[in-house]
């Protein structure tokens, strides 16, 4: 009881803040205190398709506000989204996020509102919700003229699909979730209006995903074609592009009362717990091979999967299923984005979801367990203590660091804490009972009693064997108190070890957790080692990069081929995963003498350190060679490197080292060149360098690779000249902006420059700027601070960067300009030349 009311007051008070410094945008900036405004803010992809500045975390939080029997700050809602909301704006926006938190909340809104209204509540109220959510409903309906029925998953509010104007309709794929979590909205919407378009529009694409199931695996895809029907992405799962599919199939059946629905979800739920659930791990499959996992790592949606589970009165898999997610949670204070098989993190985010509440409140209502108890509180304190800001709860950009995004989705008020207060709400405590409703994927709340007597369909004959009709009562499936318990403990003990399978039943020398990609390293002997046992061979390319390919006969044992071939989905994995994060190439320009600037050469970036990208003028500074070469170690010449860049040799260990011993000898950057002889940016793909898996925020400095080829040219230019000054950036500077004053002299003329000691000069040790100047410059014998003179035996002056005019021989000033011009002209067409071929 105690727990409900403090997340009434909480609830309340994020509520308020977010209608004052939000609303009427559609979503809180919890960090910066403000309203996002698509459109204002930085895009952020996909993600906005959800904003259709329709006030959507109002709308989406309606019915949140009733269930928490906070009737007067309802029926304010109410008339502000009557009063303020418009539905006709020229925005394109995701139609499966309209439709399950707009219309959703729509309908949600209205349901709560006709409930206050029938106990002498809100009688003003005239269905202004329902009007609205059939307008948009008419809205989304274009969406869904395709020749297969499934819905365009963008549509322009105010223009619908085709046309110039609506900037949308040019898409051919769509998740399955997306195209199959439409049926209790469009069924509710048309059962509360009397027109049966959008409920029939809703079914058409169902059915269309159950006739392009595989047939053999009774599974889906994750995408689709919405125009040929074609799996765009074969690969099947309970979690993200799917969930809510299996989700909508089971909860039409309970809100519709249409048998065919729930023959469908059976179907699918047999395959589901045949070929997906490896207790307590659900892993995605191939639809056409299901016997071959799809990927090693789960994504945080399926964590909804034990809540449905518990609704088909399936409870010990929802059990062991919900207990792995809960010591994943505690292991790192939110359920990631995504975690591998030994309960890593894949990807570090956690946007407040909702999913793992959901299911330890259905699991609650189930069993009666107080151990549920005990994860929602986990669940609420973790919540207060690292997500909570003074303006609302921020989603966690890394759960490993706490560090937080400038995002409070919508569905954090309208799911979490809504299933948060239904779990520890007493009955008396609740405004209605919550039996007599379903739960939309949004958690809006739609009526039972819209179900009619009978709504079954002739003409597909019904198989009795596929249903299961009953709810779970856990006095006959549970006799024994202690049985949960039982179930929990193991998974538990498997979770802290952070490894699916024991280590005791490996072969000798393999008594550990087997090798991970991400961890791998080519140079390692103990790798290479662990590789041959896996039957994993490694193959050296001419281009610097090594081929994995593993022949299953040559493991040590049956269990050593099937880690291999983990490590093999794993490296595949990680390899597309950088080319998706794949980082724009960056430059390393030499701008010292002979070269100022025009010696580009193409550098990988390095995935930690300085982001050149976000420095205006980039890292300059003189390059050495580190003792050793390799930068394995702590550096020799030390007092060499301090203010210069490093050059390194790749190799012998991780870059992240490397960039911390230069970093701490005092270098100013790094430029680390490949081992491999031969490899070049002409025929080998670009090259990031990876961290170590290790937090990598103390290399601040900027690391660039280069391959074989580039380097030497490098190292060919510092053997040659010694002083070789080097330009780091994300792209190559106009070359005016890398010279000294007398080099820019010599560049407004439209002239080649190079850098010279002369010979004459040597003993004194000047250093001369040779400049072939055009006829306009020859009768000025001095420029500013620097003095011109003839250089005796060349055709040129030399301009020397000196505050004294330096002694020359007097009989070189005799020479007649006439009888330079010839020299010089022939000098100045040669260069021209070689600068036509350089171009």
């Amino acid at each position: 009881c105690g727990w409900s009311i403090l997340l009434t007051g909480v609830i309340n008070d994020v509520n308020w803040k977010t209608f004052d410094h939000a609303y009427p945008a559609d979503e809180l900036m919890p960090l910066t205190c403000r309203g996002r405004v698509r459109g204002l803010e930085p895009s952020r992809g996909d993600i906005d398709d959800a904003l259709g500045k329709f006030s959507l975390t109002l709308i989406d939080t309606l019915d949140t506000l009733a269930l928490l029997n906070k009737t007067v700050e309802f029926e304010e809602a109410v008339r502000r989204v009557v009063a303020d909301v418009r539905l006709d704006n020229d925005i394109v926006v995701s139609v499966f996020e309209t439709n399950i938190r707009v219309l959703g909340g729509l309908l949600g809104g209205h349901s709560m509102a006709v409930m206050l209204k029938e106990s002498g509540r809100m009688v003003w109220y005239q269905d202004e919700l329902l009007h609205m959510a059939k307008d948009l409903g008419l809205r989304l309906l274009p969406a869904f003229n395709t020749s297969s029925g499934l819905p365009y998953p963008r549509v322009n509010l105010r223009y619908g699909v085709r046309g110039p104007e609506t900037r949308t309709g040019t898409e051919t794929d769509t998740c399955t979730a997306c195209a199959g979590t439409i049926i209790l909205e469009f069924a509710a919407l048309s059962r509360f209006t009397g027109d049966p378009t959008f409920e029939a529009h809703a079914r058409r694409a169902l059915d269309f995903l159950w006739e392009k199931r595989q047939r053999n695996s009774n599974l889906v895809g994750t995408t689709i074609n919405i125009h040929s029907g074609e799996w765009v992405r074969r690969d099947s799962g309970v979690g993200a592009g799917i969930d809510s599919y299996y989700e909508y199939l089971m909860k039409a059946y309970i809100l519709l009362g249409d048998d065919r629905f729930l023959q469908r979800f059976n179907t699918h739920y047999a395959s589901i717990m045949k070929y997906i659930s490896q207790p307590p791990l659900l892993l995605d499959v191939h639809i056409h091979k299901p016997l071959l996992p799809a990927r090693t790592w789960m994504d945080s949606l399926l964590a909804f999967f034990p809540g449905l589970q518990v609704l088909k009165g399936d409870i010990r898999p929802a059990i062991e299923t919900h207990e792995m997610l809960y010591q994943v949670t505690k292991k790192h204070n939110f359920l990631p984005e995504a975690f591998t098989t030994d309960f890593r993190v894949h990807w570090a985010q956690h946007p407040l979801r909702p999913e793992f509440a959901e299911s330890t409140y259905f699991l609650y209502k189930a069993t009666r367990d107080p151990y549920y108890l005990e994860v929602g509180r986990t669940i609420l304190e973790n919540l207060n203590r690292f997500a909570r800001v003074p303006c609302g709860f921020a989603a966690m950009k890394d759960v490993r660091t706490g560090s937080h995004e400038d995002r409070m989705d919508s569905f954090f008020l309208a799911e979490m804490f809504k299933y948060l207060f239904l779990l520890f709400a007493e009955e008396d405590d609740l405004p209605f009972n919550v039996e007599d409703y379903v739960f939309t994927t949004e958690a809006h709340l739609l009526p039972l009693s819209l179900s009619t007597a009978s709504n079954s369909q002739a003409g597909e004959e019904l198989d009795d064997s596929n249903f299961e009709w009953t709810c779970p009562n856990t006095r006959l499936l549970f006799p024994d108190p202690a049985f949960p318990r039982n179930l929990r403990k193991p998974i538990r003990s498997t979770v802290d070890k952070s490894c699916p399978r024991p280590t005791t039943h490996r072969e000798p020398g393999m008594g550990r957790p087997p090798l991970r990609a991400q961890d791998f390293m080519a140079s390692n002997p103990e790798h290479l080692e662990l590789l041959r046992r896996m039957g994993v061979s490694l193959i050296h390319l001419k281009d610097g990069r090594v081929q994995l390919v593993q022949h299953a006969t040559q493991a040590v044992s049956a269990i050593a081929a099937e880690d291999g071939m983990r490590f093999m989905q794993e490296m595949m994995e990680l390899s597309s995963q950088q080319q998706k994060e794949q980082l724009p190439p960056r430059a390393v320009q030499i701008v010292s003498h002979p070269y100022f600037g025009r010696v580009v050469l193409t550098a990988g970036p390095a995935q930690f350190g300085l982001d050149l990208s976000k420095s205006s003028s980039g890292m300059r500074g003189f390059v050495t060679v580190a003792e050793p070469y390799n930068g394995c170690s702590e550096l020799s010449n030390g007092e060499i490197v301090a203010g210069r860049i490093a050059l390194l040799q790749r190799g012998q260990c991780m870059f992240a080292e490397k960039a911390r011993h230069i970093h701490k000898a005092g270098a100013i950057g790094g430029i680390v060149i490949d081992d491999n002889e031969g490899s070049s940016s002409d025929t080998a793909p670009l090259f990031q360098m990876a961290g170590d898996g290790r937090n990598t925020d103390d290399v601040t400095l900027p690391l660039l690779f280069l391959f074989h080829k580039e380097g030497n040219i490098l190292l060919e230019a510092l053997k040659e000249y010694r002083e070789v000054e080097v330009l780091l950036s994300d792209k190559a500077r106009d070359r005016g902006e890398t010279l000294s004053k007398t080099e820019r002299r010599c560049e407004y003329e439209k002239i080649k420059c190079t850098k010279i000691i002369y010979s004459n000069l040597i003993t004194i040790g000047i250093d001369v700027t040779i400049c072939f100047l055009s006829r306009s410059l020859i009768n000025d014998s001095v420029l500013g601070q620097e003095s011109v003179q003839p250089a005796e035996g060349l055709g040129s002056y030399v301009s020397v960067d000196v505050g004294e005019e330096p002694a020359v021989d007097g009989d070189s000033s005799s020479q007649s300009v006439d009888s330079l011009m010839a020299d010089w002209q022939e000098d100045l067409e040669a260069f021209k030349q070689m600068e036509k071929d350089e171009l």
